[in-house]
């Protein structure tokens, strides 16, 4: 995917919301901040610790990203707590 393909996407997406499917099936919106726990240790956080999401990104490989306290995580070290 392209720059110029990948902005034609992201223009309909907002940073501040994500869409789940629950263990269920049903469809939720979360709105940012929301919370989630973290699975192994990144950065400066540590397993088992609980923060706080402040916005969503994605890569041009459309990778989701988490920004939290100002850093930027793959999605895949997080489990998010609803």
């Amino acid at each position: 995917m392209n720059k110029k393909q990948l902005a034609e996407i992201l223009k309909y997406c907002s940073p501040k919301i994500l869409y789940i499917v629950t263990w269920n099936n049903l469809l939720k919106k979360l709105f940012c901040p929301f919370k989630v726990r973290v699975l192994n240790p990144v950065g400066e956080l540590r397993e088992g610790e609980i923060v706080w999401v402040e916005e969503i990104k994605v890569t041009p490989e459309l990778k989701t990203i988490f920004v939290i306290k100002g850093q930027a995580y793959y999605y895949y070290h997080f489990d998010i707590i609803i």
